[in-house]
């Protein structure tokens, strides 16, 4: 039987600080390609459910132990990752302590979501912009029919 070929699965975690005011969120600088900040996640792994991923990523790149809350959404366009066709699914998450650079990060910063950085990796600007919607109004983003942005 030939394998089909399919995108890549990933799982990615916005972790708000549940314990500091305002709830800031925690971002990596990636340590690898490509350049820039970018929300906390990685690849699924095989027999592994998409909210393991997200977990064990968290933990593994930024320290913190996460609680899942909601799904943000899945983000599809096949041009958002430069290293080919990658799906993820984007969870907000809260955690308590101290995080640390850790994995594939190369340094990690919390910062607050009225002074996010500018250079963001894949199309994390896109998912941080419904992320703030969420947070906002308690509501996912909109499907985007048609455009390939979700």
């Amino acid at each position: 039987m030939t394998k089909p070929v399919t995108p890549l699965l990933a799982a990615d975690a916005i972790i708000e600080l549940a314990d500091r005011p305002g709830r800031p969120i925690v971002l990596i600088e990636r340590r690898y390609p490509p350049p820039g900040w970018a929300i906390p996640g990685g690849f699924v792994d095989i027999g592994e459910r998409l909210e393991q991923a997200a977990v064990r990523e968290a933990l593994e790149e930024t320290a913190l132990r996460v609680t899942l809350r909601a799904l943000l959404g899945l983000y599809s366009d096949p041009q958002r990752d430069p290293r080919g066709h990658t799906v993820t699914a984007v969870y907000v998450a809260e955690a308590t302590g101290e995080p640390r650079a850790q994995d594939d990060a190369r340094n990690l910063a919390v910062f607050s979501v009225d002074a996010l950085p500018e250079l963001l990796a894949f199309d994390h600007a896109l998912v941080l912009r419904d992320y703030l919607r969420f947070r906002e109004t308690g509501e996912v983003a909109p499907l985007r029919g048609g455009s390939g942005n979700r």
